[in-house]
């Protein structure tokens, strides 16, 4: 019920696109370190592969 209210205006706290910003915010933040972790190991392939 809080939660409701907190949605519509009615009461103060964060609402619930609020609340979930957060996790959203870290799993993204997991993905691009998963991202630049993959093109480093690329580079330095490519990079022995050169030589």
């Amino acid at each position: 019920m809080k939660q409701a209210e907190a949605d519509a205006g009615e009461r103060d706290g964060l609402n619930s696109s609020e609340r979930e910003e957060p996790a959203a915010l870290r799993r993204e933040n997991r993905r691009l370190r998963e991202d630049v972790d993959i093109l480093e190991r690329a580079t330095a392939f490519f990079a022995q592969e050169t030589r």
